[in-house]
């Protein structure tokens, strides 16, 4: 007798199920693998970003004949340097930040006039903003609302992001100058005093580089980073008149990882400004000229703190400069300066090169306080040149003396026979001499020993900063 037939499944959905889950599977590793490669690509950086910053989104696979250019043009804008571009421009930014590799074109020959913006992110990898033709800000002061009176072009959260080309960013700042006409504007928006647009700032953006663009007549500062790392800034020209007020030309703010080279900065006020919360910034082959130096502050102000640390200063000349190396704190500040290195610096026409003053005040009165900011570890090595005023002024607090100064291998002598003290000034600095030292003023000019006195700054430090 014939048992049971027992139904047999085919071969072929037997196969099929099986190829399916195991392509399922090695699809999950692949994405996988992908993130990874994606992160890695774009330098995700240190790991993990901040919290204030979403991580960049997950490039899809381009589609057949997509386009990675988009033109302004080809989104309303007219370049004739009257008509409003900002929603073409924005327009062509949104279109492109979905596309991983897309360059954002702004063509040469044209000048477009843009209202402030805010250009965000996070987009694809390997965003570009190639800046050819001009952009130029609104020049009359009363078309700037309250709202926008803090930044021009504002980037934020962008990742793995390059502006470049041969054009240039002008803020038509000369209106914003006037102090007649920028008081009238912040008056009437009951604002805060001496606000001023920013042309160029960046907000929690990391792995972003700046090159061979040209950044002038802004209304304030020229270039900002805010909360930013993995900074990279190259072969740049940032220009404004001496007389501007306030016109940094780069300015940095809890901003880590920076290289800025290669570049020509003249402005009103400091070349380069390194303030609270920067740390691991390299500046080297830099002219600057004219403007107020290199700087590190001003810190501590109302008593807030600061901690500043891990900064190189090589391979610059200062040309017609108010200061040159220079470190500026406030009275009552907390926190700390230290390692710090200005080396390789010629000056000519610098009115005082060597700087560290911790009595720093912008008004004509500022009322003594106690405290201040631990500095340690600043070396000047090979600073080279021409004053007109001082040679070194190290004017260090009363309370947290600074510790560990080096002054090697300075030549300065005096730019006129007439003008310029050859007495250099150096008010409870501990640290050391090594020659040539000329004026020779500067034999005698830092404390010797301080033990003592650098364990205080070291625990001042700790306190506020933390080890490093």
């Amino acid at each position: 007798m014939k048992g049971p037939r027992v139904p047999c499944l085919p071969l072929v959905p037997i196969f099929l199920v099986s190829f399916l889950l195991t392509f399922s599977v090695i699809s999950a590793e692949a994405r996988k693998q992908h993130e990874k490669n994606i992160n890695r690509k774009q330098g995700n950086y240190r790991g993990s970003y901040p919290a204030n910053s979403p991580a960049p989104a997950e490039a899809p696979l381009l589609c057949s004949g997509q386009s990675r250019s988009f033109n302004v043009l080809s989104f309303g804008a007219k370049g004739d340097g009257v008509s409003d571009d900002s929603k073409a421009l924005l327009a062509a930014w949104k279109a492109a930040c979905k596309v991983p590799g897309a360059t954002v074109e702004i063509p040469s020959e044209f000048k477009f006039l843009i209202k402030p913006i805010t250009l965000q992110g996070p987009c694809m990898p390997e965003l570009v903003l190639q800046i050819d033709g001009t952009l130029l800000a609104f020049p009359k002061v009363g078309s700037w609302t309250k709202s926008n009176l803090f930044q021009w072009i504002n980037f934020k959260w962008v990742h793995n992001f390059t502006i470049q080309g041969a054009g240039s960013v002008d803020g038509q700042g000369t209106n914003w100058w006037s102090s007649s006409l920028a008081e009238h504007i912040q008056k009437k928006s009951r604002h805060i005093r001496d606000i001023k647009p920013t042309a160029l700032r960046f907000y929690a953006s990391y792995d972003v580089t700046i090159r061979d663009i040209r950044i002038t007549n802004s209304p304030q500062c020229h270039l900002k980073f805010d909360s930013s790392g993995g900074v990279t800034v190259d072969n740049v020209t940032i220009s404004a008149p001496e007389s501007s007020p306030n016109t940094d030309g780069i300015h940095l703010q809890n901003t880590i990882d920076v290289e800025i080279k290669h570049s020509n900065i003249g402005c009103g006020d400091d070349c380069v400004s390194i303030q609270t919360g920067s740390s691991n910034v390299h500046i080297h082959h830099i002219n600057c000229g004219p403007g107020h130096g290199i700087s590190l502050g001003g810190l501590g102000k109302d008593k807030s703190i600061a901690c500043v640390s891990n900064i190189i200063v090589d391979n610059i000349f200062m040309q017609n400069t108010l200061y040159g190396a220079r470190i500026k704190t406030w009275q009552g500040g907390m926190g700390s300066v230290k390692n710090v290195t200005f080396s390789n610096i010629q000056v000519e026409e610098v009115k005082v090169p060597i700087v560290i003053d911790q009595y720093y005040c912008d008004k004509n009165f500022c009322r003594n306080q106690t405290g201040g900011i631990a500095i340690s570890g600043v070396k000047y090595d090979q600073i080279i040149g021409s004053y007109s005023v001082q040679p070194v002024h190290l004017a260090c607090s009363n309370d947290v003396p600074c510790t560990d100064v080096d002054l090697t291998n300075i030549r300065l002598k005096p730019s006129s026979d007439r003008g310029g003290s050859r007495q250099a000034l150096c008010w409870n600095s501990y640290g050391r001499s090594e020659g040539p030292l000329l004026p020779s003023s500067m034999d005698y000019c830092l404390k010797s020993g301080g033990g003592l006195v650098a364990r205080t700054a070291r625990s001042h430090e700790i306190s506020r900063c933390g080890r490093v």
